[in-house]
């Protein structure tokens, strides 16, 4: 669900037809990482909305108003007030081959770009005077970015060029079969080998191209049929090329899964008049309350059908834990029948006799059936298998204890899963844990797997927030170092907090504002009150045999907040 670059290309001829000429009533603070312009074009108003979100970049003309989401504006939103309300807009143009858009405006202090850079992780706003940056959404410095600095007054790099890429019209059989012989790991798939080799070849349009030329969008290197990639390849791209759009929504499991600028054969496809109205609607279905509630059902129903399982599991090996009282008296019972061997008679299905003179009489069941000797080695088995089953039940109840409290993890993940990825975690967790009950399930959407969240105090410092268990694994094992402060509401599924030490003291207000974050994300984000631990990174172990994110810590220290988003740490 990114933006390639012939959706940037669908929008820019949009644009043009509709907001060239066009006056700039007003600039919006829509949210943080977010801005709007009203702009009155062809006698109506269009609200066009910028976002520079890292894991959903956006940019389209709403539905609707625009409505301010701020009580304090940010500095490109004053800025822009100044310089671009009551400009014209003069050119909307792209950089061939760059997902970026860029909007030439003729304003009151003179002319001024803004610069639309949609690339996940790397996404931003930015306002422009003859090159040189006046300010933008995010502000990068040379601890992030050598190479593109994106600070106020300094001159605005464009991203690097494309170089080693086949343009689309050289696009041939020979270069084709050039690339898939170059693979290396033949069981590669296909759709993943495209993207980098050819100008404008997103990974969404490199799938679709190998739904249509195999059948199924998961075909590997090793049985690509170039021929019919080739085919395939030139009925999707030619009319692209032509800058022949066909917009719309591509729908799985009767949820929105991506939108394009081409028909997606493998969904279940919607063409919608022009491209912001099918992004628009995207992301308003994105964000509605129940969006993936269908989606969600059949993998809620897995994690409680595993929550069964485990539970009936833990019942059983708790039955089965004899305590030492039950194993003696198994193991004297079969010596008492030994001891009595030439006392019984046959049939007799019951024995009573004192083991100690002191101790209760003993109640020994016979089977008629069995000899005193084979019912004494019955018992005697009976014992061992008691006994053994001492020493092993106990490590088996604490691994069965660890599971079910990774399914209250991955319960909370799943709840909180606002898109594919994040759904499509819990699936590919439950399924590598044997928790899938039938038919696996391909990866669905077609959106990448998403990071952590990373968030930038007022005060400069880096926080990290991971959202599901996998990201919570990726969070502290992997982005993490030593000694950074880890956070977490205590005692009950949620994310890893991370905030990352710079040298500078991490101080009282900053850990109070990332413990308020962990809260919001956490099983208990609708209480008034949370107990969050901290610690350094290093005393944080992974338990060994248990699921992705699930963690041991010491020296803790813990406060009590109020849950808050992540908002909390930028204000």
């Amino acid at each position: 669900m990114s933006f390639d670059v012939f959706t940037i290309s669908a929008l820019v001829d949009e644009f043009m037809d509709t907001l060239v000429g066009g006056r700039v009533q007003d600039v919006i603070d829509v949210d943080e990482m977010g801005l709007g312009l009203e702009i009155y074009a062809n006698r109506r108003r269009h609200y066009l909305y910028m976002s520079a979100e890292a894991n959903q970049p956006r940019l389209y003309l709403a539905a609707g108003k625009l409505r301010r989401g701020l009580m304090k504006p940010t500095q490109l939103g004053l800025l822009c007030r100044r310089t671009v309300e009551s400009g014209i807009v003069a050119h909307v143009s792209q950089p061939a081959w760059e997902r970026l858009l860029q909007i030439d405006i003729a304003g009151p202090e003179g002319d001024v770009s803004l610069i639309v850079e949609l690339m996940p992780r790397r996404a931003n706003v930015l306002l422009l005077r003859d090159g040189v940056i006046l300010d933008c959404l995010k502000r990068v410095g040379p601890d992030e970015n050598r190479y593109r600095l994106s600070l106020p007054n300094h001159d605005y790099v464009p991203p690097p060029p494309i170089r080693g890429q086949l343009a689309p019209d050289d696009v041939s059989l020979e270069s084709l079969r050039r690339i898939m012989d170059a693979v290396e790991k033949p069981s590669v798939q296909t759709r993943r080998v495209l993207p980098g080799r050819i100008l404008g070849m997103s990974p969404l349009l490199a799938k679709e191209i190998v739904f249509r030329a195999s059948g199924r969008p998961d075909a590997k290197a090793q049985d690509s049929d170039c021929r019919a990639l080739l085919d395939a390849y030139r009925a999707l791209v030619a009319p692209l090329l032509r800058r022949r759009w066909q917009p719309g929504i591509g729908y799985e499991m009767d949820v929105a899964a991506e939108f394009a600028a081409f028909p997606l054969s493998f969904l279940d496809w919607q063409a919608r008049p022009t491209m912001s109205g099918a992004i628009s609607e995207f992301y308003g279905l994105q964000r509605s309350p129940d969006a993936y509630d269908e989606a969600k059902k059949p993998v809620r129903k897995a994690i409680d059908e595993a929550r069964a399982r485990l539970s009936a599991k833990l019942s059983s090996l708790k039955q089965g834990l004899k305590d030492e009282s039950e194993l003696r008296t198994i193991k004297q019972s079969g010596e008492l029948i030994l001891a009595y061997q030439t006392a019984l008679r046959d049939g007799q299905e019951l024995l009573r006799a004192h083991y100690e003179p002191d101790e209760p009489e003993l109640i020994i069941k016979l089977d008629p059936e069995l000899s005193p000797i084979e019912n004494a080695q019955s018992y005697f088995r009976r014992y061992e298998k008691a006994k053994g089953a001492r020493k092993a039940i106990p490590s088996l109840i604490a691994e069965t204890t660890t599971e079910l409290a990774f399914m209250a993890q991955l319960e909370s993940d799943l709840s909180s899963a606002n898109n594919w990825p994040e759904i499509d975690d819990v699936i590919q967790i439950l399924q590598e844990r044997g928790h899938w009950q039938g038919k696996k399930l391909r990866r669905i959407g077609g959106g990448g797997r998403q990071g952590p969240l990373r968030v930038v105090s007022r005060d400069g410092y880096v926080v990290w927030i991971g959202r599901n268990s996998r990201q919570n694994e990726s969070l502290t094992f992997k982005t993490a170092n030593s000694q950074d402060l880890w956070l977490h509401a205590r005692g009950v599924p949620g994310a890893h907090v991370v905030i990352r030490n710079d040298g500078r003291r991490i101080g009282d207000d900053l850990i109070l504002e990332a413990a308020a974050v962990a809260a919001h994300y956490s099983q208990k984000r609708n209480d008034q009150h949370v107990s969050v631990d901290y610690t350094r990174v290093k005393f944080v172990k992974a338990i060994k045999g248990a699921g992705p994110g699930m963690v041991t810590y010491r020296n803790e220290k813990t406060v009590s907040v109020a849950p808050r988003d992540e908002t909390a740490l930028r204000k």
